[in-house]
């Protein structure tokens, strides 16, 4: 059938038979269709012969899977996002990607929410903590850091002294080793050089450091359920002592540096200068007064810890070795007070070794068991807490990373009861450390780190899911940022190698590989990092 043949005037032309033009336009021009590449496909394909045409739909089941479970069915790639400087730890699982740590260098920038360089790692019995520390703490040595641990309890780090070929000094009842928490440290030095006004600057450094130890360890003993008072009046009569036996109340351009036993002595022989300038009535009035701090002084060098901190330091500690290390698993017979004490004063003396860092002194100091060293009370836990505060890391004064290991935030709060001082102090100490090492927990405990941190389902089903099925997983949370981490140790790093001919554990050589990953610089201006060592025994 053919179309009818359309005849007859259109409206233009009917206008313009009448002399009434209509304006004209410009057609739009159209734009070439492109060539499809992808056609729409029916359900069972395209009828045709050799086009996978099915006379039935395929059977499409559907799943739901978080994030992490994806990539088993689909590659997803995410980028890494810490940068790749300092000790190379792990894997971070999500990304695929090795994972970096550098605190100090974290601080530095911008771009990364840390502001302090302390480090609390918690983690359940057997979870790896004490094998990423040592892990972190000997690739950290190819920035040039160098380690000092300040009491190890269990001697976990004396293979990784040896190592280096250093011997751990052993503290213990009978031994010679001796540890002054009253030593000046380096602000002794060159004391008779000082102008008055850094003389009394660098007095109250030393002196806030000397009462802070005081006080803890007097705070430690108790008066059945009650730790011993230790008000204004008491820490008037303690300074007035130190300042008397140190010469520094007479202006002497040469302070003579004290201990415990004497300051003990001096209190228990009070001279009418002390008793004056503390503005007691007479000597009986004193003894009254003082009696009970004079009898916690006198436990700290007669009772458990006698020989450890009542003398002089006798140990000759080498600054410039990789690492120093301070035993204290003899103590472990004399109960968990006495080892939390010794923790307390070595704690003390370990911050005035390092009150005053040369330029591109950086140090990671390692505090083991500190839980221990917390169930003292309050003024133990007030020490670490200045520990926390006044860590090092500005540029150009060298840098102290502050690591702390613990089993669960529950070991930190029973220093006292819900809402008091104790408690809260304790609770702050986790917010102090900007970055955290969550390893496997129970249930019980993750939920008390969800309501102290605030992590989240997600975070919480890690830590008793994911990081409890292999040793050395742990979430990581730097500032707000928080990743999936395996540590990752090399086989020389898992098993210790013993000399067959000797019992003793034999120092390891090292030998400097290239890796292939390209040398990262460390942010505080450390030398250039050298390739990742591997460990060949």
């Amino acid at each position: 059938m053919t179309r009818a043949r359309r005849t007859g005037r259109d409206m233009s032309q009917l206008l313009a038979d009448f002399g009434h033009d209509l304006p004209t336009t410009t057609a739009p021009a159209t734009a070439a269709t492109p060539a499809r590449l992808f056609r729409h496909t029916p359900q069972r394909g395209v009828r045709q012969p050799g086009r996978g045409w099915a006379p039935a739909a395929a059977p499409v089941t559907a799943y739901r899977m978080t994030s992490d479970q994806a990539p088993v069915f689909w590659p997803f790639i995410a980028g890494p996002g810490l940068p790749p400087t300092g000790a190379q730890i792990g894997v971070d699982v999500l990304s695929g990607s090795a994972f970096h740590v550098d605190p100090i260098g974290w601080v530095l920038r911008d771009d990364i929410p840390v502001t302090n360089a302390n480090v609390m790692c918690l983690g359940k019995p057997g979870t790896g903590k004490s094998a990423t520390t040592k892990a972190f703490c000997l690739r950290m040595t190819d920035f040039g850091y160098r380690i000092l641990i300040l009491g190890d309890p269990k001697d976990e780090y004396e293979r990784l002294c040896h190592f280096f070929g250093v011997e751990p000094f052993v503290l213990g009842p009978g031994l010679r080793a001796r540890i002054n928490p009253l030593a000046f440290g380096p602000l002794g030095q060159g004391w008779e050089h000082l102008g008055a006004e850094q003389a009394r600057s660098r007095a109250a450094i030393v002196f806030s450091r000397w009462l802070t130890l005081v006080r803890a360890l007097v705070g430690s003993q108790r008066i059945g359920n009650r730790p011993v008072p230790f008000g204004p009046s008491e820490e008037a009569v303690v300074k007035t002592a130190l300042q008397d036996l140190t010469g520094y109340s007479n202006g002497a351009t040469t302070l003579t540096e004290t201990t415990i036993p004497r300051l003990w002595h001096h209190l228990d022989q009070p001279t009418d200068t002390l008793i004056d300038h503390c503005r007691y009535a007479s000597k009986q009035h004193f003894f009254d007064e003082t009696r009970l701090l004079r009898d916690a002084l006198g436990q700290l060098f007669s009772g458990a810890l006698q020989g450890l901190f009542d003398d002089h330091t006798t140990i000759d500690v080498d600054w410039n070795a990789p690492i120093q290390s301070l035993s204290l698993s003899r103590l472990a017979p004399l109960g968990d007070d006495a080892v939390g004490i010794a923790l307390v004063a070595l704690n003390s003396w370990g911050r005035g070794m390092r009150e005053t860092a040369a330029p591109g002194d950086l140090r990671i100091v390692v505090r083991d068991e500190m839980w221990k060293a917390m169930r003292l009370g309050v003024e133990a836990v007030k020490s670490l807490d200045e520990d926390l505060r006044l860590s090092r890391g500005v540029a150009g004064r060298g840098g102290d990373i502050q690591w702390f290991n613990a089993h669960k935030p529950s070991d930190m709060l029973t220093v006292g009861d819900e809402g008091s001082q104790a408690a809260n102090i304790a609770r702050d100490l986790i917010h102090l450390a900007d970055i955290k090492i969550l390893h496997g927990q129970k249930p019980g405990v993750a939920d008390e780190l969800d309501t102290i941190l605030g992590l989240g389902a997600q975070a919480t089903a890690v830590m008793t899911g994911w990081a409890m099925h292999r040793t050395g997983r742990a979430l990581w949370l730097v500032g707000e940022q928080a990743y999936k981490v395996e540590t990752r140790l090399h086989p020389t790093e898992e098993t210790p190698h013993v000399d067959q001919r000797s019992p003793r554990k034999r120092p390891m050589t090292l030998r400097t590989i290239p890796d292939g990953s390209g040398a990262h610089r460390n942010r505080r201006g450390a030398p250039p990092s050298t390739p990742a060592r591997h460990f060949i025994p």
